[in-house]
């Protein structure tokens, strides 16, 4: 079932937190969402679309990896596991955590990750609705760009194994990654497209989500599940402007809320 909150957030200045060090970026920017009031229902005035971004695992993909499994051998069993969810709010950012470990502590947690990883791509399948949305896009002239946690490995597999390419794309080589609007604030200028413009979709509420909702840009929730609950009932620091159950919703979303005709007209980047 496709759940929609408020449209378009009426005179919401998005302002963008702070970049990295360390990564490409262009400079700090705000964007100003159109105010409902001076909107139609004509597609003439619904908000231009020009490019859509997507997480990779558990969204363009089928989920396949054990994170709890993987988490755990990382940490170091169910009680370190438990205490970094709990500093975590009940989510645990692995490659955060690892971050202030030692050279010997961090180059084993990664040799467990990469052979979860390695694991997954044996097993990776594409998700229900994925080519159909991307040649959609293609149809419609509206670019197509990938941010992931996972290695850059698997993002060529990806682009091998279905025949989709994806541009740029971004795994997690490229830092600072996820939930840091650095990645997708990346895309947008290399595609010369400000954010207010572009779609973010993913899985995780977290990192998807919070990422491009401090890029200012709209975003899309895919929640298969039902595991976040009712769209009221999430904060709104992490609540999307849509949320979706599968990927041909999102192509819904996308003709019933946007205008999704070429925009011939200099960035406001």
């Amino acid at each position: 079932m496709l759940l929609l909150p408020r449209l378009l957030l009426p005179h919401r200045l998005l302002a963008v937190a702070g970049a990295g060090a360390g990564a490409a970026l262009p400079g700090r920017l705000s964007c100003r969402r159109t105010p409902a009031s001076t909107m139609s229902s004509s597609a003439a005035a619904r908000h231009p679309l020009r490019g859509v971004v997507f997480d990779m695992d558990g969204t363009l993909t089928v989920p396949v990896i054990d994170f709890p499994a993987m988490y755990r051998e990382v940490l170091g069993g169910d009680e370190a596991y438990a205490a970094a969810r709990a500093a975590g709010g009940g989510a645990v950012d692995i490659l955060h955590c690892i971050e202030s470990w030692g050279p010997d502590e961090q180059r084993r947690a990664y040799e467990v990750i990469a052979r979860f990883e390695k694991d997954g791509l044996d097993r990776l399948q594409i998700m229900p609705g994925a080519s159909q949305l991307c040649g959609f896009l293609d149809s419609k002239q509206i670019r197509r760009g990938l941010i992931t946690r996972n290695v850059k490995t698997a993002v060529d597999l990806f682009h091998q194994r279905f025949g989709m390419i994806f541009s740029p794309a971004l795994s997690r080589e490229f830092r600072p990654y996820k939930p840091d609007p650095a990645p997708l604030l990346h895309i947008c200028s290399t595609w010369n497209i400000p954010p207010n413009e572009v779609v973010m979709v993913g899985d995780s509420l977290k990192d998807d989500i919070v990422c491009g909702k401090r890029a200012g840009a709209f975003t899309c929730l895919l929640d298969e599940t039902g595991r976040y609950g009712p769209h009221e009932s999430l904060s709104e620091d992490v609540r999307p402007d849509f949320k979706v159950s599968s990927l041909s919703e999102v192509l819904s979303v996308l003709e019933d809320h946007f205008n999704l005709a070429p925009v011939v007209s200099e960035s406001r980047i």
